[in-house]
């Protein structure tokens, strides 16, 4: 693929754009040869670029002229890079301004987000996973696992759910939940936040018990906290004390170096009355050369 090649993708897939968040082109798939280091998003009005390579010199100003063509030709009011390689991945507004306060649209849901941070609040791919969760979620208990800003938990409040309980140790990530619910004009009372390590806190996390739904949705690796390699057997390995009778697990995994056998290996030793059920399909947005190295979402039930 070159450049003119890239051209003709992203132009295509904004044909259609909306107001929804689009993945306008996803190389970090390893699916277009050449871009691996490249993703565009279309986030309403917002063309949002993230290079997570530093790249020759005039290879990104090729890129440049052709993101501000695109930002003309298709209207939007505010084109952002990030250049995720740098400590901090900073973002840097290139035209346009960025709006007071910025979301994402998923399926008419408002999720909020901030480009101070690398991780602008919201994540994707998830899109399947939530919608799964959304099917059966109505008059059901779920506990969510690393909810990180809480997108499960707007969904399934949204979709009649009975309660959700959101865990994560990141209280700025949860008070951007408490938001994101008040965006959608979502009954707080259904909802619990929990500021806790989740490895350390099983006590107060089985006071909400027993639950009907857990997603399990960790990061792949954080320092001091979390290495799924290691440490995602522990959260298994507590299941069947959190868990009402046909309890559903989404179980999720982002780390490119552990399989769908990973996690189906440590629900038979830790969790074996939970059956495997599916693996969701990822978005088609999201192509990559090895569906095993991209997110994993499989689901259980005891």
């Amino acid at each position: 693929m070159n450049i003119n090649d890239l051209r003709i993708e992203l132009e295509k897939n904004l044909e259609n754009k909306t107001e929804e968040f689009k993945r306008v082109f996803h190389g970090r798939g390893n699916f277009y040869e050449n871009f691996s280091y490249l993703t565009v998003d279309s986030i309403d009005k917002i063309l949002f670029i993230t290079l997570f390579e530093k790249i020759e010199e005039s290879i990104e100003e090729e890129l440049l002229k052709l993101f501000y063509e695109l930002y003309e030709k298709h209207e939007f009011s505010c084109l952002v890079l990030q250049r995720r390689y740098l400590n901090k991945g900073e973002n840097e507004i290139l035209k346009g301004v960025l709006p007071k306060q910025t979301v994402a649209f998923e399926n008419g849901l408002k999720y909020s987000l901030n480009f101070s941070n690398k991780n602008i609040g919201y994540f994707p791919d998830m899109k399947k996973g939530r919608e799964f969760i959304s099917s059966i979620c109505k008059d059901k208990k779920v506990l969510n696992l690393f909810s990180y800003t809480c997108a499960f938990s707007i969904s399934s409040i949204y979709n009649k759910a009975e309660q959700v309980v959101n865990v994560d140790m990141a209280k700025g990530a949860l008070n951007t939940g408490k938001i994101n619910h008040e965006l959608n004009n979502l009954d707080l009372k259904k909802v619990k936040f929990l500021p806790f390590n989740i490895l350390k806190s099983w006590s107060k996390i089985r006071k909400f018990a027993p639950y009907d739904i857990i997603i399990i949705d960790p990061p792949s690796f954080q320092k001091g906290s979390f290495a799924a390699s290691k440490d995602y057997r522990k959260i298994i390995r507590k299941l069947d004390e959190l868990a009402s009778n046909e309890c559903v697990v989404l179980s999720c995994l982002n780390a490119p170096e552990l399989d769908s056998n990973f996690i189906k290996e440590l629900f038979k030793e830790e969790a074996s009355n939970f059956n495997f059920v599916e693996k969701i399909e990822n978005l088609e947005d999201f192509p990559s050369s090895n569906e095993e190295k991209s997110l994993k979402n499989l689901v259980f039930k005891k």
